[in-house]
């Protein structure tokens, strides 16, 4: 019998980003760009923080999803980073481990596809918050017009020439680097049978906009590390697994492609997941003319894409959750207390009504399993079209890291034992 059969537990995902194709703003440094190659004789050394650990197996996923040509993976390694630190070259050498894919070490993803690895097993427990290094050399590089990012990494990736896929660090080595993940989707561990991943569809405010680089202070991280600390199993073995981007719709592509379009690929294709969460929308409203008729059929759509969402979800057995959208309004603040953010150009009175109308209705729909209202908790109680002065990050729209931790704090975890 297989190590990883059914019997003995099954494949969860806990960590995730969403692949995306890289525009002039994410692209790799000009280093690794030349005569419309990319990464020719290049290694990419990234991390991840992973949600759940596992006890012998996980297994990585790389993608070419919107490549028009195939991609070929010379080598992988996978390592322990140094002191379980993101963003760091520095690894425990001597937890390096090759990853095979179909038995080989190198891959070759085809157009729109991705690869999943053989699983690997490092030989001792991963725990929970562990920090992964993934290595990833090309010898010939690609077409510079594949490159798949996830742009709001919040995560410093480095970049080298040669094969350095087994440097313990690159401390002596010419090296760039920026802070965007390339070619990763996804991670999976093997888990006893009741362990589960809980999803999360969003835009910048749960992609970590505002958050620390490097410190792993996105919402949903404080709210994993509340999850760990609970003294229910069902919390402490639910992956979380963050599916948002900046910028990104629900119903049209912009900046990566809409929910509607990629809720197959991003969310019913992961292993594991047992319920989802959307928030998002907010870029829908702020994007269409504030005009009554432009924001009276964004509204319209708005919530029909939600009941869209959720019947492809049910389909699937997954439960569904729904934040409500928070305040984008904008104070009368003196600028120079904003620093270097500029106010956002979403507010208008009319876009707010149509907030408050796709609020009300999510409130009160009933086609949900629950409704978690970020909304009241970050929104000024005397003036409801604000953030609370102490959760604006200074643009009206993005909430800062106080408001994170608010969001996790004031999370109602309780939802979750619910649904098993």
């Amino acid at each position: 019998m297989s190590s990883t059969s059914n019997s003995q537990g099954h494949w969860v995902h806990t960590w995730a980003s969403m692949p995306m194709l890289a525009e002039s703003d994410s692209l790799p440094p000009d280093d690794f760009i030349q005569g419309g190659v990319a990464f020719c004789n290049t290694t990419i050394r990234q991390t991840v923080r992973l949600s759940i650990g596992t006890e012998k197996f996980l297994r990585v996923r790389l993608s070419n999803a919107f490549g028009s040509k195939p991609i070929t993976i010379s080598q992988t390694t996978l390592a322990l980073a140094t002191k379980d630190k993101s963003g760091t070259t520095e690894i425990h050498s001597e937890t390096i481990q090759n990853v095979r894919f179909g038995g080989s070490e190198s891959s070759i993803i085809p157009a729109g596809a991705l690869m999943v690895s053989d699983a690997v097993n490092f030989g001792f427990p991963l725990n929970s918050n562990t920090v992964l290094s993934i290595s990833i050399f090309f010898e010939a590089g690609h077409d510079a017009q594949c490159i798949i990012t996830h742009p709001g990494s919040r995560t410093t990736s480095y970049y080298t020439k040669g094969n350095r896929v087994s440097e313990g660090d690159f401390n002596h080595l010419t090296v760039k680097q920026n802070d965007h993940w390339y070619y990763i989707s996804g991670v999976e561990v093997f888990a006893p049978r009741d362990t589960r991943a809980f999803a999360l569809i969003g835009d910048s405010i749960t992609d970590g906009r505002c958050s620390i680089t490097n410190g792993d202070t996105r919402w949903p991280d404080i709210l994993f590390r509340r999850l760990q600390a609970s003294t229910s199993g069902l919390h402490t073995s639910l992956a979380i697994v963050n599916q948002a981007a900046g910028g990104n719709r629900v119903m049209d592509d912009g900046l990566g492609p809409s929910v509607l379009s990629r809720l197959d690929r991003d969310i019913i294709s992961l292993s594991g997941v047992s319920c989802v969460m959307i928030f998002e929308g907010i870029n829908d409203i702020g994007m269409a003319p504030a005009d009554s008729c432009s924001q009276g059929a964004i509204s319209n759509r708005l919530t029909a894409s939600y009941k869209q969402i959720a019947i492809r979800l049910r389909s699937q057995g997954i439960a569904i959750f729904v934040a409500t959208l928070t305040p984008f309004g904008l104070s009368q603040v003196d600028p120079k207390e904003c620093g270097n953010t500029s106010p956002n150009s979403y507010w208008n009175p009319i876009r707010e009504s149509t907030r408050q109308t796709v609020n009300n209705w999510i409130r009160t729909s009933s086609i949900f399993d629950a409704v978690v209202d970020f909304d009241e908790i970050l929104r000024d109680p005397a003036h409801h079209s604000l953030l609370k002065r102490e959760y604006d990050s200074g643009d009206g729209l993005h909430p800062n890291q106080s408001a994170f931790y608010a969001m996790a704090d004031s999370f109602p975890i309780d939802i979750l034992e619910k649904l098993f």
